[in-house]
């Protein structure tokens, strides 16, 4: 999407003339999970003006924190780290490489300034690299209408907008990849209802399916919309744990940064030729769902992705559609819901107790339609035009703060082979994890 210039004018204006204004709740004890969906990111309830805060410094499972006597200036520091292992079975044509890896190191600073502005600074230090993951502003007109600036992510799918501390598996299923993760710009969001229906709206640079981004290469914008429901959260019903909802984005992109998708083994299976660039509106959208009752929950969610594409003098449009089934159980007597699990038996042997166990299992599924192959897009010899994943796996909380994760993932391909279709990828992934 173009935006005409009166609009860049407005935008500041109402960036300029909103921040004194903000009246926004407190930012969450730990990192938003989801931006604008429900319990994970309903952020702490700011304690009474006149009231007495909690000591100005604390330290327990959920981080450090440093406030002023009334609250109204507040710092919390906590973090992630993620080590992790992936081995390939059966890889005879050594495809991947099998290694241990720093997956993710990010210290997290989240906190409130002059009591009506959340800040949030994550930077990422894993593979070796220094990069942001998020900084953005929260502004709080009220719980219905927040204005957020910055870098953050964007308001689409289901899994991608769980924190990566928080996951069933230790990759997302492949609709992650065609669905954008973070941005740069400005969203409006909020809940309604006492979070029964939550809202986001953004207007951002623009990235390709599944990438984050950090600049812009040309003047269109995307426009994002997504919209989660909880109609029955406040009963105490079977469909208490009930959410659904979807997203959509849209936006005028021309250029030649174009997707890669990837397997859960996190390696690439799908690409453009050179010489393919991006030139008209590319849509998105994504419905989705989720359902926990007792020690069990229910993931789905489904995602296409339409982009107009041209290289010399062929063009067309070409849709990549990706979904996902997924569900936990819980084993040890621990309740299921979207918020990260809390063991309530923490680790202690000499007590007897060994935390919370959990098994989980997908299903999960990308394809690229044959008009990438027919019109000179994509090389089927090289690119599969559809991969076929299923996992199980094993999640072992010690305790809140710490967690370990093994999967085995198998996918299978149609093409992307020199003759017939690219071998099965075989994957057994584990992690370990530190959160707090």
């Amino acid at each position: 999407m173009r935006i005409p210039r009166p609009w860049t004018g407005a935008a500041l204006a109402l960036l300029l003339g909103a921040v004194p204004l903000g009246a926004q709740e407190k930012p969450a004890e730990k990192p938003a999970d989801q931006p604008a969906e429900g319990p994970a990111d309903k952020p702490a309830e700011k304690p009474a003006a006149k009231a007495k805060a909690d000591p100005s410094a604390s330290a327990s499972a959920d981080g450090f924190v440093i406030q002023s006597e009334n609250g109204d200036y507040r710092l919390r520091i906590g973090g992630y780290a993620q080590g992790e292992g992936r081995f390939y079975l059966s890889d005879e044509s050594t495809l991947g490489t099998d290694t241990f890896l720093l997956r993710r190191a990010r210290p997290q600073f989240v906190g409130t300034v002059a009591q009506r502005f959340d800040f949030y600074l994550i930077p990422d230090f894993g593979g070796g690299q220094a990069v942001i993951q998020d900084a953005y502003l929260d502004a709080r007109f009220s719980s219905a209408f927040r204005l957020r600036v910055g870098k953050f992510k964007t308001p689409s799918g289901l899994e991608q907008s769980r924190n990566d501390s928080n996951l069933f598996f230790v990759e997302r299923a492949l609709p992650s990849s065609i669905v954008p993760n973070r941005d740069v710009g400005l969203q409006i969001h909020g809940e309604v209802g006492g979070g029964v229906l939550a809202y986001a709206v953004a207007l951002q640079n623009g990235v390709v399916d599944g990438s984050n981004g950090d600049s812009d290469t040309n003047d269109g914008k995307d426009l994002a919309f997504r919209a989660f429901a909880q109609l029955f959260r406040k009963g105490k019903g079977p469909l208490q744990g009930l959410g659904f909802g979807g997203s959509a984005q849209f936006g005028d992109q021309s250029g030649t940064t174009l997707p890669t998708y990837r397997s859960p083994g996190q390696l690439a299976f799908f690409s453009f030729v050179q010489g393919v660039s991006v030139d008209g509106t590319r849509r998105r959208y994504s419905p989705q769902a989720y359902y926990y009752l007792g020690p069990v929950v229910f993931l789905g969610e489904y995602a296409v992705s339409t982009t107009p594409l041209v290289k010399g003098s062929v063009t067309g449009r070409v849709k990549a559609e990706a979904w996902q089934a997924a569900a936990s159980l819980l084993l040890t007597g621990g309740k299921a819901g979207w918020t990260p699990v809390k063991p309530a038996k923490p680790f202690d042997p000499g007590k007897g107790q060994w935390g919370e166990f959990e098994l989980a299992a997908r299903f999960h599924e990308l394809e690229v339609e044959d008009r990438a192959f027919s019109r000179g897009f994509a090389d089927i010899t090289k690119s599969a035009r559809k991969a076929k994943a299923w996992a199980v796996g094993l999640n072992w909380y010690l305790n809140r703060n710490v967690k370990y994760v093994l999967n085995y993932e198998q996918t299978s391909f149609d093409g992307g082979a020199a003759t017939g279709d690219r071998p099965k990828e075989k994957a057994f992934l584990a992690r370990a994890q530190v959160s707090f």
